[in-house]
């Protein structure tokens, strides 16, 4: 298991989908999801076929925070122009969190 921080602070234990069948499903089949799904080489994300709406944030290859927004089910994010990688977590994970445009995230195991 792996743990999401910014600023030295853990926000939240994160999973982190290396493989490309992990990146494709995702948070796919769950019916919530606690913690931070962390999707490395990833510019877009999907909510086809989810249980639950997600929050999203958009980083660049150095984990900081590029957008963030929040999808209900059955929808299809754009890709983001220099997003190199996604951060998923359930609805109102990020506003726990207080995870904002800029901030800057660091995975450690």
């Amino acid at each position: 298991m792996s743990w999401l921080l910014r600023d030295g602070d853990v926000l939240a234990s994160a999973e982190v989908a290396d493989g490309l069948a992990e990146r494709t499903r995702g948070l796919l089949g769950r019916t919530g999801f606690d913690g931070a799904l962390v999707l490395p080489r990833t510019r877009s994300v999907h909510t086809v076929g989810m249980h639950f709406p997600i929050d999203v944030a958009f980083c660049d290859r150095d984990l900081r925070v590029l957008g963030v927004t929040r999808m209900a089910p059955w929808r299809i994010a754009l890709p983001r122009r220099r997003c190199r990688c996604v951060v998923e977590a359930e609805a109102g994970g990020f506003e726990r969190w207080g995870l904002r445009v800029g901030d800057q995230l660091e995975l450690r195991a």
